[in-house]
């Protein structure tokens, strides 16, 4: 199950969505807004996205986790607008019979998502400037 959303992320109904009578092993990562990046103070984040875009490229990555490994389920959820320190942008979970195939595909998940899906975020930094980031295009440039 991929989603987008503007409210906080809710850990544990992730975490209920993906368990099952079969699995033996849960995996769940979260990415939270952090203070430092670079020894730069952030003061906060904010995300947008191509929303159809995105939800169709994190349903594509979880339907290649699941080809990849054998789990049971996994779902990605994805932070948009304004997050402040320590709120969770992104959290991904897998689940599976056994711990492996649940750390891996958990780890290529939120790996491959940052790399690939149609989603921005912007650092606003203490010092009042702001910057643009995506891993897929140069720094700085907006969304």
């Amino acid at each position: 199950m991929a989603s987008l959303t503007h409210e906080t992320i809710d850990l544990q109904s992730l975490y209920d969505m993906v368990a099952t009578p079969t699995a033996g092993a849960i995996v769940t990562f979260s990415g939270v807004t952090r203070e430092l990046t670079q020894g730069r103070q952030t003061e906060s984040l904010d995300y947008e996205a191509y929303a159809e875009m995105a939800l169709a490229k994190l349903t594509e990555l979880e339907q290649i986790a699941k080809e990849r490994w054998p789990i049971e389920k996994c779902a990605v959820v994805h932070r948009l607008g304004h997050l402040e320190i320590g709120e969770a942008s992104v959290v991904v979970a897998a689940s599976s019979a056994h711990r492996e195939a649940a750390f891996l595909a958990a780890k290529w998940l939120i790996d491959t998502l940052k790399e690939e899906a149609p989603i921005w975020k912007r650092e606003n930094w203490s010092d009042g400037s702001t910057e643009w980031v995506h891993p897929g295009l140069p720094t700085g440039d907006a969304p």
